[in-house]
């Protein structure tokens, strides 16, 4: 504890930066998670290619990945935005498959009422089928989030300073306490995070909520 109040504007700096660092990839990802989850339950063809390869792609190690990223960005080692499209990319492959399955639970006779009200199929999908997906997409998110967060850390291997770099200094140093306050730091995130992702869930599902309650 004399510890991390001694240094605690640099805690707080590391942290700002880690959460940002976990939490930008974590929306671009998404972004670009719900097309290509539309496109593998629009087109049962693509359905196996898109969650193949958006499996395989999560198993590529993440300390390979985030070398790899500079050469193949033309970006410096140091460039905090080879992490981004690293973790954008471990994004993109977990939610691929849970927004593919969000939207596949919708249920046919609400996609055919939904139709018969004269609602156009961009109209559909935004109105109906993604807001009735949300709570297993939202089951998705926060695995991601507590992904995100963990695999930042594996940066600070690189260079690139977050809350990992807690953990690279203690062990240099041979020094417990970073790397306690480092490990703390992240688990509050991750939560933090988490609890972010279910009150934004049920804020958008309302109709769970008057469920639950009757």
């Amino acid at each position: 504890m004399t510890w991390f109040l001694d240094h605690l504007a640099q805690v707080g700096g590391l942290l700002v930066t880690h959460a940002y660092l976990a939490v930008v990839p974590l929306v671009v990802g998404l972004a670009l998670a719900v097309p290509l989850g539309w496109l593998a339950t629009r087109f049962p063809r693509l359905y196996t290619p898109l969650i193949t390869a958006s499996g395989l792609l999560y198993t590529i190690p993440s300390l390979a990945l985030f070398v790899l990223m500079p050469l193949v960005l033309g970006l410096g080692i140091l460039n905090p935005l080879n992490v981004i499209v690293a973790l954008t990319l471990y994004t993109v492959a977990l939610l691929v498959r849970t927004v593919a399955d969000g939207l596949s639970s919708v249920p046919e006779q609400v996609r055919q009422a939904a139709t018969a009200m004269g609602i156009g199929p961009v109209r559909r999908f935004v109105t109906v089928e993604l807001p009735l997906a949300v709570p297993v997409i939202a089951a998705g998110l926060r695995v991601a989030a507590v992904s995100n967060v963990s695999i930042v850390s594996v940066a600070a291997l690189i260079g690139i300073a977050q809350l990992g770099s807690l953990f690279t200094d203690g062990f240099a140093r041979d020094f417990l306490d970073p790397i306690v306050v480092g490990i703390v730091a992240c688990i509050v995130l991750a939560l933090i995070l988490d609890l972010a992702i279910v009150a934004l869930a049920r804020a958008v599902t309302p109709w769970l909520r008057g469920g639950r309650a009757g």
